[in-house]
């Protein structure tokens, strides 16, 4: 199975998700811009083919360590987003857009509507993973 690296140093790895399901790394090369997988039960093409165009998950336990004021998308998922100054619960995070600009972030809002607000620092004031909670300063009108 073929992927692109979205890390420094994926050869570390001993095991990941595929479509959910853990899956035994027996060895990765690269191949051009590509990393090759073998997985250890998963001997032949014609056993690999299902696999193909999967998304390879890593689990949390392995991740590589990001600097300050960088998140993985995974972390902000189910935070609760508060505005700034007032507490009041804007929504939760569910989801990720991406399209060129800032991120961002697809919010449910309390009353069932879909929120988008940039994953930006002049808007996303304090960001806690921990604590599943991000303090927004949203600009007028954003909400309507």
């Amino acid at each position: 199975m073929a992927a692109i690296p979205l890390s420094d140093n994926p050869e570390r790895l001993t095991r990941v998700f595929v479509r959910e399901a853990p899956l035994q790394i027996e060895r990765i090369w690269r191949h051009q811009d590509a990393l090759i997988f073998k997985f250890v039960g998963v001997d032949s093409i014609s056993a690999a083919e299902p696999l193909e165009g999967s998304d390879v998950c890593i689990p949390r336990e392995e991740r590589a360590l990001l600097p300050d004021g960088e998140y993985y998308q995974s972390d902000l998922v189910g935070c609760q987003v508060i505005e700034a100054g007032t507490e009041r619960l804007i929504g939760v995070v569910t989801s990720w857009q991406e399209y060129g600009g800032p991120p961002l972030l697809e919010v449910l809002g309390e009353n069932g509507k879909e929120i988008l607000i940039p994953f930006a620092k002049s808007i996303c004031a304090a960001i806690d993973p921990p604590a599943k909670r991000i303090v927004v300063n949203l600009p007028e009108g954003l909400e309507d």
